[in-house]
C-alpha cells in the first residue's frame, strides 16, 4: 500500500510544481493538498483522485507538451528529448491514476 500512496503523492506534487512554475498558486495548493484525501476511506475519494489525475494528463500535460514542442520547433531547437520526458510524465500520471484502484481495500486491512 505504501507504494500506491507514494506514487499518487508524487504525481500530485509534480502537478503542483507545474502549476507553481506558471504562477498559478491556487491550483498548486489544491494539487499539493489533494493527496491528503487518501486518508478518507470512501470510494468517491478514490474516484475523485483518479479523475483529477486523468484530466490532468489530457488538459495539463498534453497541452503543455504540444505547446513546448511547438515552441522548440519554431525556435529551431531539438525537441525529441522534451517529447520523451513529457510522454514519460504522462505515462507516470496515468499509472498513478490507476494505482488508486486498490487503495480503499488496502486501507481497510
Amino acid at each position: 500500500m505504501w507504494w500506491r500512496v507514494t506514487i499518487i503523492s508524487l504525481a500530485y506534487l509534480l502537478l503542483g510544481a507545474h502549476f507553481l512554475r506558471f504562477d498559478q498558486h491556487i491550483m498548486a495548493i489544491i494539487a499539493i493538498f489533494l493527496p491528503l484525501l487518501m486518508f478518507i476511506r470512501h470510494s468517491f475519494v478514490r474516484t475523485l483522485l483518479k479523475l483529477v489525475l486523468l484530466i490532468s494528463v489530457v488538459f495539463v500535460w498534453a497541452v503543455t507538451t504540444f505547446n513546448f514542442i511547438d515552441m522548440r520547433i519554431a525556435l529551431e531547437q531539438p525537441w525529441l528529448r522534451l517529447a520523451i520526458i513529457m510522454i514519460s510524465v504522462m505515462i507516470f500520471t496515468v499509472f498513478a491514476a490507476f494505482s488508486t484502484n486498490g487503495l480503499n481495500q488496502r486501507l481497510r486491512r
